[in-house]
């Protein structure tokens, strides 16, 4: 939807997109990835070279482990300081909200992991939901990384409409 009216206000053109907006954008998938790459470790075995998937992720990933309550902080800087800024640009709104949305999902599921699936660890089904879970973030993040570098936002389903209507 490039220029378009959302609800009555005038969404920039997608294609004016500037290159440091664009780096900015992608730059805000490194959160959900970071916490995908647990989901891949078993894949991370099986095929070492996929390993070079994680090189990107590695410092958010270090700085979440090394500050106390990191990821959270992470997740209250980025929605205060930039979702809830309205002098941010809106292209760069939209993807880190975008971002943190598929971040409280990953979050979500690594715990039912963790008390649900516990019992389970280690068994055929739980390594297959394991890696079902890490290839689908994998696919959304590059999807995403993808659409930004174009100066388009990535549009999925159900949690584009909750960013616009959340931004609006």
């Amino acid at each position: 939807m490039a220029g378009g009216t959302y609800r009555g206000r005038t969404r920039p053109r997608l294609m004016d997109i500037p290159i440091w907006q664009r780096f900015l954008a992608v730059l805000a998938y490194l959160l959900p990835w970071s916490d995908a790459l647990p989901f891949g470790r078993d894949l991370f075995g099986l095929f070492p070279l996929l390993q070079w998937l994680a090189v990107p992720a590695l410092p958010l990933a270090t700085l979440q482990q090394l500050v106390p309550f990191g990821g959270f902080v992470i997740f209250l800087v980025l929605f205060l300081a930039v979702v809830r800024n309205p002098r941010v640009p809106y292209f760069i709104r939209f993807n880190v909200l975008q971002a943190i949305l598929i971040d409280i999902v990953l979050i979500l599921v690594s715990l039912t992991f963790q008390i649900l699936l516990s019992p389970l660890a280690g068994s055929f089904a739980v390594r297959t939901l394991s890696n079902t879970v890490f290839l689908g973030t994998l696919l959304l993040v590059l999807f995403s990384v993808i659409q930004c570098v174009r100066g388009k936002e990535p549009d999925i389903p159900t949690v584009s409409e909750a960013v616009r209507i959340q931004l609006y």
